[in-house]
């Protein structure tokens, strides 16, 4: 079992930053694949970015946040991070990470540990 707690999360206004982290427990966190997945109200959860297990690991991102987004982890701490740059209104979203063995999917049912979530405002 990995057990996952997020932070980070709060109100910015457009234009402004977040950075999201990720924090796990349990099964070795360096043979996970971690997601950031996002759910808005009354829309599914969507995948926004992903990173393999592997140090330097394939790192995958939705169009809507390439450029503006970055993902990355440190096996060390146990954590993964999310860095948002540039953050809009449709960026609002109830932010979660998740984490699976095996290689990133960008299919929420594929991942098997969920956090959470945490909440990104962003204000006009």
């Amino acid at each position: 079992q990995v057990q996952l707690v997020e932070s980070g999360g709060g109100l910015v206004q457009a234009g402004g930053s977040l950075r999201l982290s990720c924090a796990a427990s349990g099964r070795t966190f360096s043979s996970i694949s971690m997601g950031w997945f996002r759910q808005a109200p009354g829309k599914e959860r969507e995948f926004v970015a992903g990173i393999n297990w592997w140090n330097g690991g394939t790192i995958y991102y939705a169009d809507s946040v390439k450029g503006r987004f970055t993902i990355s982890r440190d096996n060390a701490k146990n954590t993964v991070y999310l860095q948002m740059n540039s953050l809009q209104p449709e960026d609002t979203a109830v932010y979660y990470c998740a984490g699976r063995a095996g290689i990133v999917t960008r299919g929420r049912d594929d991942y098997s540990y969920w956090g959470q979530g945490t909440q990104v405002t962003v204000s006009v």
